[in-house]
């Protein structure tokens, strides 16, 4: 029988099966470790794959966010599916999701950090090696305490956090319905 997946807002009941995702990748860096008390503050920026069992109950399958850095800015953030569903279009079905939430909030640009650069450029996603403000922008962004803000400016203290990662950007085309 083939599970029945669905993505949607993550909600703080998902939190546990988000950080398992985040627990299984971060050991070998292909997602940041990020504290339970952080995937809780940021629950509002997830969506969440789930799959639903026939008693209603739904586990956790994939999940990834969108981070708003600046107006016409966004980054994805921890995108991730459970390695038994892997390439089976959950992380794409999620990453659609994200784009049409950056594009239903305005933001044209979507950037990430990321060592799974053929999956990325499947989606429109381009590598970039440039930081992608102007000058002002940048001052204004380095007074942020986020850490994907600081990996985003690529400031010295976060470099071992990123070392093989590729910069990403995706500039999204506008919506036709308005």
């Amino acid at each position: 029988m083939t599970p029945t997946i669905e993505v949607r807002r993550a909600r703080t009941s998902d939190v546990p099966g988000v950080r398992a995702l985040v627990d299984r990748y971060s050991p070998d860096r292909r997602l940041l470790a990020k504290a339970t008390v952080t995937l809780y503050e940021d629950v509002q920026e997830f969506f969440v794959a789930v799959e639903a069992a026939e008693d209603g109950a739904e586990t956790v399958v994939g999940c990834g966010a969108l981070h708003v850095l600046w107006a016409d800015l966004a980054e994805v953030r921890t995108l991730a599916v459970a390695p038994s569903l892997r390439g089976t279009g959950v992380g794409g079905h999620l990453l659609e999701r994200l784009l049409e939430q950056a594009r239903d909030l305005g933001v044209r640009r979507v950037f990430c950090l990321t060592f799974e650069t053929a999956f990325f450029g499947r989606h429109g996603f381009q590598p970039v090696s440039q930081v992608l403000v102007d000058s002002g922008v940048h001052e204004e962004l380095l007074q942020s305490l986020d850490e994907g803000v600081a990996e985003f400016l690529d400031l010295a203290r976060v470099r071992p956090n990123t070392l093989g990662n590729t910069r990403m950007l995706c500039v999204l085309a506008p919506d036709p319905s308005s």
